[in-house]
């Protein structure tokens, strides 16, 4: 069987899907890194909702896929970007998105890290309205059990007025919070709204104040996760944390290396694709315990051209590749996202995005995802 598969030209080009998947269980736990999804949310189909109505979750789906990670291993990294946090997914549907996975993760034994943002605040809001926002979910997440991850704040971005105001706001929150936590730098490829986060444009100079709140607060930080796609930036940040404060890789394009490391160090890892890739990586950080580097890179470098794909500009729409990736794999019934996202990449994208997650064997069901992208193919009008 073959399916003919649309390129960026819009010409047709002949494909011939894989027949037998990877061969991949779950296993033993990490031993040498910690390791995160960050995981999507699954749409209620039958919702009659629109792209402006609060989200809509089918929550068996939604959790059944997080016991799918946690069965390989991995941790997921709960109510963040990638489940559109902020993008179809306002702070009511986060809470009780958080709420159900922490419970779960108690349940199963997984590990679940949660997301504590500002979203309540969406017209903005003053210094002390962002620091009241940030308490609130700090307190939520605390009260679940869950390690918490202060991510960048839209909210904060715009009030600030300069480095002053993070060291200030960030100071509060992490003398306040009862665990140490996880600090997120989410960069403007992923969310235009967070341009010139820690109070400058300056990359250099937000670094040094980034620094700064986590020097000020050592005990409080228990890692950070960077999300600049710049790998040498990373690495910089990495050799200059206080001993035993962690870095989490969040570089989509570059994990391999940063993971894998060097004789200064390595990242842990928190990624949006290691939602599609879980059962591979997983794999690939396990013969990293072993040792094997060139094994573990051997694993993991082919899935930077599917990584690359799915997040190439505009990056923040990443989310509509991971859940169509989810669709195909036989992981959800239906290819619908929260505010009508599934509707943010064309034709050819999925296309190739398709083409690269079948030559990895990442799909259980080879033939259910040649199905489905034909059935994909033929709602745009291109018969097989």
């Amino acid at each position: 069987m073959t399916l003919q598969l649309p390129d960026a030209s819009g010409a047709l080009r002949t494909y011939e899907p894989r027949t037998e998947p990877l061969a991949l269980t779950a296993g033993a736990p990490f031993t040498s890194r910690t390791v995160y999804s960050a995981a999507h949310v699954v749409a209620d189909p039958f919702a009659d909702v629109s792209p402006d109505s609060p989200a809509a979750v089918d929550w068996d789906a939604t959790l059944a896929f997080r016991r799918h990670l946690w069965s390989h291993g991995l941790g997921v990294a709960e109510a963040m970007d990638t489940a559109q946090r902020g993008m179809g997914l306002d702070w009511a549907g986060a809470a009780e998105l958080i709420r159900r996975s922490a419970a779960e993760a108690k349940a199963v034994g997984g590990r679940v890290a949660c997301g504590v943002g500002t979203d309540q605040l969406t017209a903005g809001g003053t210094l002390a309205e962002v620091r009241a926002a940030y308490e609130e979910q700090l307190a939520l997440v605390e009260a679940c059990g869950a390690r918490s991850i202060l991510m960048a704040s839209r909210a904060l971005a715009a009030a600030a007025t300069g480095p002053e105001d993070y060291l200030d706001v960030y100071g509060h929150l992490l003398r306040q919070a009862s665990e140490p936590v996880i600090l997120h730098w989410l960069g403007p490829m992923f969310d235009p709204a967070l341009d010139g986060y820690w109070g400058s444009s300056d990359l250099d100079a937000a670094t040094d104040t980034f620094l700064e709140v986590i020097a000020a607060h050592p005990d409080k930080v228990e890692g950070i996760k960077v999300s600049l796609l710049d790998a040498g930036r990373e690495i910089d940040i990495r050799r200059r944390l206080p001993q035993g404060v962690r870095c989490y890789t969040g570089d989509d394009f570059n994990y391999p290396e940063l993971i894998a490391g060097d004789e200064q160090g390595f990242s842990h890892a928190l990624l949006g694709i290691f939602d599609p890739l879980g059962p591979l990586a997983a794999e690939a950080v396990r013969v990293l315990d072993t040792g094997n580097v060139t094994g573990f890179r051997s694993l993991l470098d082919p899935t930077v051209e599917l990584s690359r794909h799915l997040f190439q500009t505009p990056t923040r729409f990443y989310k509509t590749g991971v859940v169509f990736l989810a669709w195909l794999a036989g992981h959800q019934s239906h290819f619908t996202m929260v505010g009508g996202l599934q509707s943010a990449r064309s034709l050819p994208h999925f296309a190739r995005a398709y083409e690269l997650a079948d030559g990895l064997g990442l799909f259980p069901d080879p033939k259910l995802a040649e199905e489905r992208m034909k059935n994909l193919l033929s709602l745009y009008g291109v018969n097989q």
